[in-house]
């Protein structure tokens, strides 16, 4: 099971020194990823008194793919993934574009985990549609696949319609990995229909074990081996001891994960070398 890092988005600031160590600290601590977030705008609370999102617009969010081609240069063996990348809200021929880049920046170590968002305010910003998000999305995730295997692609879909055009650098990797995040039940079969792996935000227990049976189920229907598709949880640094973090390990070993990441977020930690320091300590503790 491959063990990375969640980007600490909200507490890193925006030093960019702070934001190269953190990535080299990763790496050189022998993680085998890093995972960011994200979130283009955020919602001024101050006129929405009943706004119940985690974050608002005085939360910090680094563009994670502006963030991974500068962070491209400055590793060499770490991997980078979206976790997720909020598609329906951005156009799907860019995204395509600005992926294969990173990828090709890289080396091939770019994973792309793709997600619908729950941030209508968000969506209205950018001229992209909320309602219908959950479809758009799959289309997108078939256009994105074209485009990264095939020099030229003519596609004629409901939301896309592309005649005889490509990006040119292609990746690296052809196609690039698309990973699904959330737990509703559409997302769970586009899953098992089109995903590469998952991205479950719940802990390693029951809820998770049923949701990964349901994948497993689907892709079989589907005449996909459900080992083929990853699935990568995540660990809490907050209020968790040395112990906590090795049962959580060995309870996504035991759902079958392929990936997990440690988010030392809301832990309460002073600033960007805090998080190194714990990145280092959950990695002394779970080799």
């Amino acid at each position: 099971m491959k063990i990375g890092v969640v980007f600490p988005q909200n507490e890193i600031t925006a030093d960019p020194g702070a934001v190269r160590e953190y990535a080299q600290a990763a790496e050189e601590f022998g993680y085998t990823h890093l995972l960011a977030y994200d979130h283009v705008v955020g919602a001024d609370t101050s006129t929405r008194p009943d706004w119940n999102g985690p974050y608002t617009h005085k939360s910090l969010f680094h563009e994670p793919l502006v963030l991974f081609g500068y962070l491209a240069g400055l590793t060499k063996k770490l991997e980078l993934v979206t976790g997720v990348l909020i598609l329906p809200q951005r156009q799907t021929v860019l995204v395509a574009k600005q992926a294969a880049e990173i990828d090709v920046l890289t080396g091939g170590r770019f994973r792309l985990g793709v997600g619908v968002g729950w941030n209508y305010v968000e969506y209205h910003a950018l001229g992209m549609d909320f309602s219908n998000r959950g479809k758009r999305c799959e289309e997108q995730i078939a256009v994105l696949r074209a485009l990264f295997t095939q020099e030229s692609v003519t596609y004629h879909g409901h939301w896309h319609t592309i005649e005889a055009a490509g990006i040119n650098p292609l990746p690296v990797q052809r196609p690039i990995p698309i990973w699904i995040g959330g737990g509703a039940e559409a997302t769970l079969r586009r899953v098992a229909t089109m995903g590469d792996g998952w991205f479950p935000n719940l802990p390693p227990d029951e809820e998770t074990k049923a949701a990964i049976a349901k994948i497993r189920s689907y892709a079989l229907e589907l005449g996909r081996d459900p080992e083929s598709i990853g699935i990568e949880g995540r660990l809490q640094y907050a209020d968790q001891s040395p112990d906590d973090w090795v049962r959580g390990i060995k309870a996504w070993e035991a759902l079958g994960a392929t990936h997990v990441s440690i988010n030392t977020m809301r832990a309460g930690l002073d600033g960007p070398s805090a998080h190194i320091e714990a990145i280092r300590r959950f990695k002394e503790a779970v080799p």
